[in-house]
């Protein structure tokens, strides 16, 4: 029986390991951008604007998996619109500990209650880089899925 114990742990931790992974490289993939500076008339000055690479082009309307933090924002409408984030709020991008290329727009098909734990979504990632009152990623039909690591789920 412990010959049987020991093979099957070691799966199970290696599974929950690629899992942690994977969800890392989806916000190193998203962090690949660069910025160009273009005149914005509205604003009557020159904004940095997100070039995305071929690589997360190709991401855009396909339905992405991602784990991360509820940001706590004012204006929060509804625990169906929400933003979200790579790292916790006290080290997200409105705080100062990062880059735009780590939060985005959610809007949820059912409602997914605030929790300070990081929890994992899955959804229909768009891209912005026109709309400058908006994110850079938009994640449309999302839906709360469970995470093994966090202990979250619908």
């Amino acid at each position: 029986m412990r010959a049987l114990f020991l093979p099957l742990l070691l799966l199970l931790f290696g599974a929950a390991t690629e899992l942690t992974a994977q969800d890392a490289q989806m916000w190193q993939t998203l962090s690949k951008i660069t910025y160009e500076k273009q005149f914005d008339e509205l604003l009557g000055f020159k904004v940095d604007v997100p070039v995305f690479s071929q690589e997360i082009k190709d991401l855009e309307g396909e339905i992405i998996e991602i784990s991360g933090y509820i940001v706590p924002v004012e204006g929060y409408k509804s625990h169906t619109e929400f933003v979200f984030s790579a790292y916790p709020y006290n080290m997200c991008f409105f705080c100062g500990g990062a880059g735009p290329e780590t939060v985005m727009e959610v809007t949820a098909n059912e409602p997914v209650k605030y929790s300070t734990e990081r929890i994992k979504l899955r959804g229909k990632l768009l891209l912005n880089d026109d709309d400058i009152n908006r994110l850079m990623y938009i994640m449309v039909d999302a839906e709360l899925i469970t995470d093994d690591d966090s202990g979250a789920g619908k």
